[in-house]
Formats: structure tokens, sequence, C-alpha cells
């Protein structure tokens, strides 16, 4: 093979390589942000959860009228 045919791959391998590891490194904070917002999320529905109910029964005089 050509010296620079040769010189040519190695430098595509070398970006290959570093475009991978970038990625990686991507692909890795990611999943960190989706485990933090996984988190949030699950505390958010425990809040939901736990809120009391507003189908518990109101007094007429604390009803608003249909028209508001």
């Amino acid at each position: 093979m050509d010296q620079d045919i040769v010189e040519q791959i190695q430098t595509k391998i070398a970006f290959l390589e570093r475009a991978n590891s970038d990625l990686s490194d991507v692909v890795f904070r990611q999943q960190l942000e989706i485990k933090a917002l996984a988190a949030r999320i699950k505390q958010v529905a425990d809040r939901v959860e736990s809120a009391p109910s507003e189908e518990r029964q109101r007094a007429p005089e604390d009803e608003r009228p249909p028209h508001y």
C-alpha cells in the first residue's frame, strides 16, 4: 500500500475513535439526566398521590354557581 493511503486510513480511524468517544460521553451524560428526571417525576407523582382529594363533600355554600 502507498504510504499516503495508509496515513489517510489512520487519520480516519483516529477521527472515528474520537467521534465514538465523544458520543459515548454524550450518552453517559444523557443517561444521568434521564435518571435525575425520572427521580423527579417519581417525587412529583408521589406528591400528587398523597395530596388530599378534591372529591370530598363540599357544603352547598362553598359551591360556585355554574356561570363562574
